[in-house]
């Protein structure tokens, strides 16, 4: 089921990502110990009050440089695209301000867009540190967007209200259709060729199909039936309603991919083989490996990369520098304008599905173990050796090991991806995504 997204807008520097932070920094460090992913986070879960969400910073897809060369009215411009595009894609709203600063022009100009909407919004005013700062909160109710919740997203002040708040405004979960066989997302950047994939796939022209980025929108299913396996194809491209294209669009593409890759069993995640992997692509694949979903690279438009012998393994050793935190993906290169190769995409697709099921026995995944630990033994700390009992899988979908050691403390990120790397040269699990876990003998009883 689709996760609800909650935004967080408003001008640079009132302390966007500092209250981001808190809110989905503590839980992902209890629940996901997954070190090594350098990217910038622009999103993360959050739970409050037996709900989850996905919460978004819009600071994270704001360009720095952009920022950092440009003037204030630019500023307040790209601040407006940010609280337009957030107002399209998210269910709820959060609107920062400095109680610090004071009333800014710029926030003017946000809460005009905001009261305008038909979103729920809820009102900010952080840096609220003291009594003075608090009781100064009281100025932005000219802003015609209600009580403001006066919070230190520094300090922690003020937040559970807030959550209190954002919780209340939630749209009330909706069951997802039952489909048959896996469901398979088609995400990707604006205008990178994700109607033209479907398009082919389907074999007719269902989805127009046009040059200028943000002319589709909502996502569709399409339940078709592959080789004998019935399947359905979640498309995060709908038509997009009439009217001027903002350059924020863009940089929200993400938060649309987000529902679909939530609804999936596997990704396509395609690629505009002339411009490369860009941060907007990183961002959705980041998503894609914390929501621990299958994921298949379509490298699409091919047919426009000048061709050499070494161009495909050029291309790949690219792609695995990008995506260093996924290098079990399987890369596909197509060109769905001219139709070639697009059948590998669902065949690689299918592929991807039933390794995230295989099964592995006790025996062969202990001798692995054995094998790996005798080829290269852990670090560990003088005087106490770090070993290695026994090996288990815990699940399937994503493929879940569970290992048990005297110290699961000790077991460093390094060694943990080592593991990984042995399973995987061993059994495949070939664009699927693993959870590994390490505890005590005594965890297991």
């Amino acid at each position: 089921m689709a996760r609800s997204i909650v935004a967080v807008v408003g001008r640079p520097n009132v302390g966007k990502s500092t209250l981001f932070n808190r809110l989905v920094g503590e839980r992902r460090a209890i629940v996901e110990d997954a070190p090594g992913t350098t990217r910038d986070r622009v999103y993360g879960v959050a739970d409050w009050a037996g709900s989850e969400f996905t919460i978004v910073d819009t600071a994270g897809l704001q360009d720095d440089r952009e920022i950092a060369e440009a003037t204030l009215s630019e500023i307040a411009r790209h601040t407006r695209e940010q609280a337009r595009s957030a107002i399209d894609e998210a269910d709820v709203i959060v609107f920062m301000v400095d109680a610090k600063a004071g009333l800014a022009a710029g926030d003017h100009d946000v809460a005009d867009l905001l009261r305008r909407a038909d979103k729920p919004t809820i009102l900010v005013a952080n840096k609220a540190d003291n009594v003075d700062r608090r009781t100064g909160a009281l100025e932005f109710y000219e802003l015609g967007l209600g009580d403001p919740i006066a919070i230190s997203a520094y300090h922690g002040s003020g937040t559970g209200d807030l959550l209190d708040r954002v919780v209340e405004a939630l749209p009330e979960a909706e069951e997802e259709p039952e489909t048959e066989g896996p469901a398979i997302a088609i995400v990707g950047r604006p205008n990178v060729g994700k109607s033209r994939l479907l398009n082919a796939l389907l074999g007719q022209e269902r989805s127009i199909v046009s040059d200028v980025p943000g002319t589709t929108r909502d996502s569709l299913d399409t339940e078709i039936e592959w080789a004998g396996q019935p399947l359905t194809l979640i498309d995060t491209a709908g038509i997009r309603r009439r009217g001027r294209v903002e350059q924020g669009i863009e940089r929200f593409s993400v938060l649309r991919s987000m529902r679909a890759i939530d609804r999936c069993d596997v990704v396509l995640m395609v690629i505009d083989a002339t411009e490369g992997f860009t941060a907007q692509d990183l961002h959705i694949a980041g998503y894609v490996e914390e929501q621990k979903k299958g994921i298949v690279v379509v490298v699409n438009k091919w047919d426009l990369v000048e061709k050499t012998p070494q161009s495909t393994d050029e291309y790949r050793a690219k792609a695995r520098e990008a995506l260093d935190f996924m290098p079990y993906a399987p890369l596909v290169f197509i060109s769905a304008k001219f139709g070639q190769r697009v059948q590998q995409v669902l065949e690689t697709a299918l592929l991807v599905v039933a390794e995230g099921k295989r099964r592995v026995s006790t025996a062969a995944l202990n001798k692995v173990l054995r094998d790996a630990v005798a080829s290269h033994p852990p670090a560990s700390k003088p005087g106490k050796w770090l070993k290695f009992y026994y090996a288990t899988q815990a699940d399937i979908t994503p493929p879940t090991f569970v290992f048990f050691c005297n110290d699961p403390k000790q077991v460093h990120f390094s060694y943990r991806r080592y593991l990984e790397n042995r399973l995987r040269e061993e059994f495949g699990f070939s664009g699927t995504p693993m959870r590994l876990s390490f505890r005590g003998r005594e965890d297991g009883h």
